[in-house]
């Protein structure tokens, strides 16, 4: 036998949740409210993505890729600017890995650099910049 909640359950909880009933009546519920003027800028980052590329050596470890050792090189210059939060690879089977520049660096900034990638214009790895809207951070 199914148990449905009565009107009588329903209604004092639909009461309570006043954000429940605004998202309810809404008539454009999947358009995106407009900031206001004085609303902070969105910091939003490109983020360059790695992939092994036409160059790479199957059955060969990340560390053992010719070349490797220059791509490294290339972003610890950007590590030593200031303009490099985080970068390293990815550990499962597919490979490549990801770096993540400092907020106001523009997208033509870090293409030019990560094609400028020795491990890039070599063939070794494969390069996509993607733009990241930060959307959560912890205080």
């Amino acid at each position: 036998m199914r148990v449905f909640p009565t009107l009588s359950v329903l209604l004092p909880l639909l009461v309570s949740v006043p954000t429940l009933q605004a998202q309810a009546s809404d008539p454009t519920p999947h358009q995106a409210p407009q900031r206001p003027a004085d609303a902070p800028a969105r910091d939003i980052r490109y983020v360059v993505f790695h992939r092994p590329g036409p160059n790479w050596q199957p059955g060969k470890s990340m560390f053992e890729q010719a070349g490797l050792q220059s791509h490294i090189a290339h972003y610890r210059q950007w590590l030593k600017e200031d303009k490099l939060v985080l970068g390293g690879p990815h550990l499962d089977e597919q490979g490549g890995g990801m770096m993540l520049p400092r907020a106001g660096l523009s997208e033509e900034e870090v293409r030019t650099f990560a094609l400028a990638d020795p491990a890039v214009q070599s063939g070794l790895l494969r390069v996509e910049i993607r733009p990241w809207l930060i959307g959560m951070r912890s205080p």
